[in-house]
């Protein structure tokens, strides 16, 4: 719990809510987002684009991939701490999992016991919310490919053999990703975090720890006078490892495996009010703010540094130059080529009129 779980689960909320419900949009007579690969055509709000167009989801894309790389260099790795689909549905299946479950020691005290009938019928009903979430999530993928409605039809009839396909392999990814990988993705599997390092410098956004104020670490209690004890404000409770999804320890520094869910900042901020210590021992900072003691507005400042510069002028070329193109795009194109000269031939229907007349 705390301020950045509350903004997670936003995005949670908000992220599910544009996926799961802008296929059943209509616009006009059809679907507001579309991609029919059957019929070549892809819609996208009031655009139809044809396979000549591709060129246009290949600029998307192009953009995309730059948006998240100004991002990072601005904010490090927010996106993998709050938006990523990975994270968000980790968070629901773990959400799913607390609420029939209990908490963490009651998961484990209920792993440890034998067979009983309560031990059944929850994990039963847990992995049945799994499944769930998993095909559903399934169905409306490939939903943004086949006309939703007409997908639910065939499903529902058992037609569509690839169809069916595809949606039990989207939610068995869903399943075994969010259910049980959860985030040994980030750490093994995503690329992102592997060449996110040349995406970084001392001025992005990270979790940080104030080894200046927390060093040195030891256990006191609430009322012992940490100047008297030679102690920092870390009490080296190990809460904020315990509760980092990939299990580092952010008070030794900057960690690939460190996806920016602000976990450990929450639980230390917990600590310290308790402790009646100020907040922020672990926080949002830049390397550089950490060590030169920067103000927030001298932080900000700092974001206008070259490669974001370079960055947003590239992303904004590229946008102008796409809406420029789709502006001036002709809806319509026809190329005609000849074809051979063919044969002369008889048709019957004329045969048979011609000998009509003569008679």
């Amino acid at each position: 719990s705390g301020y950045f779980a509350r903004w997670r689960w936003i995005l949670v909320f908000f992220t599910q809510i544009v996926f799961y419900g802008l296929p059943w949009l209509q616009w006009g007579e059809r679907q507001i987002m579309l991609f029919d690969l059957g019929a070549r055509r892809f819609y996208l709000f009031g655009l139809v684009l044809y396979p000549q167009d591709f060129i246009y989801l290949t600029t998307l894309l192009i953009i995309s991939a730059l948006a998240l790389f100004l991002f990072t260099a601005v904010a490090g790795r927010l996106w993998c701490g709050f938006a990523c689909p990975q994270t968000v549905y980790t968070e629901i299946f773990m959400w799913i999992e607390h609420k029939i479950e209990g908490d963490r020691s009651a998961r484990l005290r209920l792993d440890g016991s034998p067979w009983t009938f309560e031990k059944i019928w929850k994990k039963t009903v847990k992995q049945f919310l799994w499944i769930a979430v998993s095909v559903w999530t399934g169905f409306t993928f490939v939903g943004y490919f086949v006309p939703i409605r007409q997908l639910g039809g065939e499903l529902m009839a058992l037609q569509g053999t690839w169809q069916i396909f595809w949606v039990l392999f989207y939610g068995f990814a869903t399943y075994g990703n969010a259910g049980f990988l959860r985030e040994q993705v980030c750490k093994y599997m995503c690329p992102y975090a592997r060449f996110q390092s040349a995406m970084f410098d001392k001025d992005t956004l990270i979790i940080t720890y104030d080894a200046e104020r927390g060093e040195p670490r030891g256990s006191r209690s609430k009322k012992a006078d940490i100047k008297t004890l030679g102690l920092g404000e870390c009490i080296d409770c190990n809460l904020c490892v315990q509760v980092c999804p990939t299990g580092i320890d952010i008070r030794k520094g900057l960690q690939y495996e460190c996806i920016g869910c602000a976990a450990c900042v929450d639980v230390c901020d917990d600590v310290m009010k308790k402790m009646n210590y100020p907040t922020g021992l672990v926080r949002y900072d830049t390397q550089n703010g950490l060590a030169q003691h920067l103000t927030r507005s001298e932080r900000l400042r700092r974001v206008f540094r070259p490669r974001v510069i370079v960055y947003t002028t590239v992303l904004v070329l590229i946008v102008s130059a796409l809406v420029t193109s789709l502006a001036l795009r002709s809806p319509f194109k026809v190329d005609v080529v000849r074809d051979r000269a063919s044969l002369a031939r008889q048709v019957e229907e004329a045969v048979n009129r011609v000998e009509g007349e003569t008679a």
